[in-house]
């Protein structure tokens, strides 16, 4: 019971990281006070540039990818791995760094997911997340519509804790974006540059 706990607070705290934040003030920027105002790499972009938002992608994708794998290596109970993939997103949106106000938790929830589903099949997926991205251009809308899709394809392939796994993720992250629904529904959410 301890060591589990200790790995959900491990979990948790890698996840509250505010990677974007600290980007952004390492480059003397505050990116809560632009854009968005949320520490995504998506609004790290749009401060910094692609190279910067990339690197803070990379960063939000990996602190879920180490507390994921070490649950799927040391845990035999598969619903408490999927509880403890879903904590670095967790965390990522609600940071106690950042008095609980953080980023999205698209990038965190896509690392945990390549680790519970296999690299191949979540690249596989990956590949509708490209698609929508491309046709509506729209990083927000983009990633709303592709955890709903990937809950369906959870449901398909895998068995049913992944499925409640991906719901779980895709409500989460969906209420994280309710004020990019807001903006969707009044047309005025930016779209995205694909000039590096």
């Amino acid at each position: 019971m301890i060591n589990l706990v200790l790995l959900a607070t491990f979990a948790y705290l890698l996840g509250s990281i505010p990677f974007g934040f600290l980007i952004g003030k390492i480059k003397k920027v505050d990116i809560r006070e632009i854009g968005s105002k949320s520490t995504t790499s998506t609004n790290v972009s749009r401060a910094l540039g692609w190279r910067w938002g990339v690197i803070s992608a990379f960063l939000d994708i990996s602190k879920a990818v180490i507390p994921t794998l070490l649950a799927k290596n040391y845990l035999t109970n598969t619903w408490q791995v999927i509880f403890f993939a879903l904590l670095p997103t967790i965390g990522h949106i609600f940071p106690i760094w950042l008095n609980f106000r953080g980023g999205k938790g698209a990038a965190c929830f896509y690392g945990a997911t390549s680790v519970l589903t296999g690299v191949k099949f979540f690249l596989s997926a990956f590949l509708l997340w490209i698609i929508i991205l491309f046709l509506f251009r729209i990083m927000s809308l983009t990633n709303i519509l592709f955890t709903w899709i990937l809950s369906v394809l959870l449901y398909l392939f895998f068995p049913s804790p992944y499925f409640i796994y991906g719901i779980l993720g895709a409500i989460i992250i969906t209420f994280a974006m309710r004020e990019n629904i807001n903006r969707l529904k009044k047309k005025v959410e930016p779209k995205i540059s694909f000039r590096w």
